[in-house]
């Protein structure tokens, strides 16, 4: 794929190392994206006009992680029709988490936001993956290649453990 179509954004610089698990799955898959950080709550101006440019300029899903109030995904799903993906991230002003999670999940209806597991950016790289590969065979191909070799790391594992001696009973 050459065509950007997946925008990967943040609240702040400090939340890369989270949201980078998406990119670098992404990279991993062949799938071109852009990054960068827009905050709601600072640069207003700037999520309004990134959210109303995207599908514009080519994007066909946002990821968008945020942290505390984290109300990025849902501000960008307020402004676009394009599927929004949150990050909930587990910040330095966080409740443990668990605003972030709430803050992304509690969404009224008609603004819906995906939402994955706290921190679980490398999963909001495969959904949006996933969603680009209705209509992208190759992608597809790289989708099923990909929890292939998933399953035979579990595989491996378990005969790892049974080389080991442990006594499995399952061997299925």
């Amino acid at each position: 794929m050459n065509q950007i179509k997946i925008g990967i954004i943040m609240g702040s610089k400090s939340d890369l190392p989270v949201m980078q698990d998406a990119a670098d799955v992404l990279t991993e898959l062949g799938v071109d994206y852009e990054i960068t950080v827009v905050s709601a709550h600072r640069t207003p101006d700037r999520l309004f006009d990134y959210a109303k440019s995207a599908a514009g300029r080519g994007l066909k899903v946002v990821i968008a992680g945020a942290g505390g109030a984290a109300h990025l995904p849902g501000m960008v799903a307020s402004l676009t029709h394009l599927p929004v993906i949150g990050v909930p991230i587990k910040s330095s002003n966080s409740i443990d988490g668990w605003d972030s999670v709430l803050s992304i999940l509690q969404m009224p209806n008609g603004i819906p936001v995906a939402t994955v597991a706290l921190n679980a950016a490398k999963n909001a790289g495969l959904l949006a993956a996933q969603i680009l590969s209705t209509a992208d065979d190759q992608l597809t191909q790289a989708l099923i290649n990909y929890k292939t070799e998933l399953a035979k790391k579990v595989l491996d594992s378990a005969e790892s453990m049974k080389n080991e001696g442990y006594p499995l009973g399952y061997d299925g």
